[in-house]
């Protein structure tokens, strides 16, 4: 099962939610057309998700950004 789901919320609501429960984040980022695209660490926090949040799945393609880096984010060099 995929870590990875798209959600019409907006990233502080998700981040809020999954602090709740316990599920840590890999990734997360704004999605272009609007919600939060969400990477959960494990499988169980993703499903764990899915079930908390269901009526907020954006089923369907989504428009991400061509490149997301958070703010405040340093480069590796």
């Amino acid at each position: 099962m995929s870590r990875a789901m798209n959600l019409a919320l907006p990233e502080a609501e998700v981040k809020q939610i999954c602090l709740s429960q316990g599920v840590s984040i890999s990734a997360i980022e704004p999605l272009h057309s609007g919600g939060t695209r969400l990477i959960c660490t494990t499988p169980a926090g993703a499903e764990e998700m899915r079930l908390r949040l269901r009526s907020h799945i954006i089923d369907g393609a989504v428009t991400r950004h061509r490149f997301y880096r958070p703010p405040g984010a340093q480069g590796g060099y």
